[in-house]
């Protein structure tokens, strides 16, 4: 994965290899961050942020958890996002804030004098879990369960909370799968290494509840909004592990997975082995919001350019400025 030429950091645009950080970062050594990802997409009307202001509503929540002050305002953060895809000149992207706490002595408990430091990078990314997204990932059950209620706030997209991700991943990919699946402490269904997770089961969408120590992922809360308009019911509920073996459909959600369908579970088939109908109407749905075929009737889209037809996105700009 190539990085771009320039990227957002400490309140102004700068060459990517001017964004440094020094080894005695808290968050480098305990994890102290907060983070998002977002999607920008080619539409007809130019780049579009799919729902950046609930992703930095998002992270704005998960500092306020760790206590952490970011030191500028939503609307400054959703400008400087703006101002990263202009200043690369990118038609899409994968974007990534990350909210951290600096160098300021090797405690546990930060000390007064650690910075909050913010950068912002867009990449070149395409489909997560790669040509899985089209013909269906083989997915694994983990070894590993979620943390347990209040050990590690799940709704909070923290940097320390992927640690667990990481192990899921790693032992999918090691027994020969595209991503792994875990349960929570009490031996039901919880998430994806990375995504959320959905079963079709008579035409009905099931989905572990907020509850089950997932991250409500935005991209979740966009397919269970898509589903009421398609007529599609569906249910958030605890869901035992065999459920997965018995879906009709299954497939996973995030906004670096998007709706990537699952084709087999622990090497049993899910339904016929290929994506089934209900993941490809609501497939259909979400990617025909950045191409036109569906409607954006939730405003999702914010607009890079100024000049493009359709709701554009109208705060103030972020005062930067570009490095020598």
């Amino acid at each position: 994965m190539s990085h771009t030429a320039f990227l957002w950091h400490n309140g102004r645009i700068k060459p990517w290899a001017e964004a440094n950080v020094h080894v005695s970062a808290h968050a480098l050594h305990y994890g102290s961050s907060v983070f998002e990802g977002e999607r920008v997409y080619a539409t007809p009307s130019g780049p579009a942020y799919f729902r950046l202001g609930d992703h930095t509503r998002r992270l704005f929540e998960s500092a306020k958890v760790y206590e952490i002050e970011i030191g500028y305002s939503e609307a400054e953060i959703d400008a400087a996002c703006m101002d990263v895809i202009r200043a690369n000149g990118m038609k899409s992207a994968y974007v990534r804030p990350i909210v951290f706490r600096g160098a300021g002595g090797l405690g546990v408990l930060p000390k007064d004098g650690a910075p909050v430091e913010v950068a912002i990078m867009a990449l070149e990314w395409g489909a997560y879990l790669g040509d899985a997204a089209e013909r269906g990932a083989d997915v694994c059950v983990s070894s590993w369960n979620r943390p347990a209620p209040n050990t590690f706030p799940s709704w909070a997209k923290a940097g320390g909370n992927y640690l667990s991700s990481q192990l899921i991943g790693m032992e999918a990919r090691r027994g020969g799968y595209d991503e792994g699946i875990a349960l929570g402490h009490n031996g039901l269904l919880s998430e994806g290494a990375g995504e959320n997770l959905f079963l079709v089961k008579r035409g009905k969408l099931l989905t572990p509840p907020s509850s089950a120590g997932i991250l409500a992922g935005i991209t979740r809360d966009s397919v269970i909004t898509l589903a009421a308009e398609l007529g599609i019911a569906v249910e958030e509920r605890d869901l035992p592990r065999e459920a997965l073996y018995t879906a009709d459909e299954v497939f996973m959600t995030g906004t670096a997975a998007e709706i990537t369908p699952v084709r087999s579970v622990d090497r049993k088939p899910v339904g016929s082995g290929t994506p089934g109908p209900v993941t490809r109407a609501l497939r259909d749905a979400f990617f025909g919001l950045f191409d036109g075929r569906t409607t954006d009737k939730w405003g999702w889209l914010d607009y890079v350019n100024a000049n493009a037809s359709g709701r554009t996105h109208q705060e103030k700009p972020a005062t930067v400025e570009a490095s020598a």
